[in-house]
C-alpha cells in the first residue's frame, strides 16, 4: 500500500510540474525587434528607388530626341512589291511615306 501510494504521489508531482511547451527560438532570440528594422529599411530603399526612377524618366522624356532619320540605303533586294498592300504601299509596320 505504501508503494502504491508512493507512485500515485511522484506521479501528482510530475502532472504538477508539466507547463506549457516552451517555444523553440531557433537562433532568433530578438527577431520583432529585427524585422521591425528590415521593413523599415526597405521601405526607405523602395522609396528611394521610386524618386530615382521618377527623376531618370522625367530626364529621358525632356531631353531631346530626332525628328529625322536618315534614310537606309535602297538595296534592290529590300522592300520587293509585287502587289499592293490593301492598307497602302508600306508594310504594316514601315515609316510611312513622304507623300501619304
Amino acid at each position: 500500500m505504501a508503494m502504491s501510494k508512493a507512485a500515485l504521489q511522484s506521479a501528482l508531482r510530475r502532472l504538477g510540474r508539466r507547463s506549457a511547451p516552451s517555444k523553440r527560438n531557433l537562433s532568433s532570440s530578438s527577431a520583432r525587434h529585427d524585422d521591425a528594422y528590415e521593413a523599415e529599411k526597405w521601405e526607405k530603399i523602395t522609396y528611394l528607388g521610386i524618386a530615382t526612377c521618377t527623376i531618370l524618366a522625367i530626364y529621358n522624356l525632356t531631353k531631346g530626341h530626332p525628328h529625322h532619320y536618315e534614310e537606309p540605303p535602297p538595296y534592290p533586294y529590300l522592300r520587293i512589291r509585287n502587289k499592293d498592300f490593301p492598307w497602302g504601299p508600306d508594310g504594316f509596320f514601315e515609316r510611312k511615306h513622304k507623300n501619304h
